[in-house]
């Protein structure tokens, strides 16, 4: 009976590290690479990306399904730390925080991969999404397919650019420093309402939300199996004093 109790118990202990060692893999083959914020939302990519401002950090997530080569596009500036030192050029309570160009807007100087990436266009990929606050969509010039790294983070619902412009992702966390933007004094040149002290992204960086969160559930179920190791040793005392 002995050998039967401990042969269970080992066996337990051996299903639950096999447990831990399977369980991110079928965690994300079940979720997917995207999921959805909402009913009504484009399904957000895994992916996300902070940039981290004087006035706080902003981040947001892409919609690979809308408008992928400008993900692709956006997402690969960022990786290079093409946005580091720009900054916002423009904000407009109610409307749009605008990111500056990044082969103009940087304060450090750019290596050649960085002026590369940021000196190419994207086609317009318009699409049916809406602009509604938190979205992020592509500035550009006349030309529908002249965007290239400058783009807005809407402060507001805009339906007159819906379908004017390439809709790519949305404000994930950080609508605060939005708010503290809009409070910013401002002075109008030309068309653009312009803050009057520069809004720099100090910085940025990215992550997975599905490595966040497997790396998460991985933890939690360390702990779970070093109180299973723990009674497992706890019983084998009991039971051989």
């Amino acid at each position: 009976m002995k050998g039967t109790f401990w042969g269970k118990m080992l066996n337990r202990r051996s299903a639950l590290i096999g447990f831990i060692s399977c369980f991110c893999f079928s965690s994300t083959f079940l979720s997917g690479s995207i999921v959805a914020a909402s009913p009504h939302d484009p399904l957000l990519g895994s992916a996300r990306v902070v940039f981290q401002t004087n006035y706080g950090d902003i981040e947001f997530g892409f919609y690979p399904s809308v408008a992928p080569k400008t993900v692709e596009h956006i997402y690969k500036l960022v990786r290079l730390g093409g946005y580091n030192t720009n900054h916002f050029f423009r904000v407009e309570k109610g409307f749009v925080a605008q990111v500056a160009d990044v082969a103009s807007g940087r304060l450090a100087p750019m290596n050649e991969e960085q002026r590369r990436e940021a000196e190419k266009t994207v086609i317009g990929e318009f699409s049916q999404v809406k602009h509604v606050r938190g979205i992020l969509s592509m500035g550009r010039y006349e030309d529908p397919n002249s965007a290239a790294s400058s783009f807005s983070m809407l402060l507001g619902d805009s339906p007159h650019l819906d379908g004017q412009y390439a809709i790519f992702g949305k404000v994930t966390k950080g609508d605060e420093t939005l708010k503290a933007l809009e409070e910013l004094p401002t002075h109008r040149e030309g068309i653009f309402v312009m803050p009057t002290e520069r809004i720099t992204i100090l910085s940025s960086y990215y992550y997975d939300t599905e490595m966040e969160s497997c790396e998460h559930e991985r933890s939690i179920m360390k702990r779970r199996l070093a109180a299973s190791a723990i009674e497992i040793e706890r019983q084998r005392m009991k039971c051989f004093p």
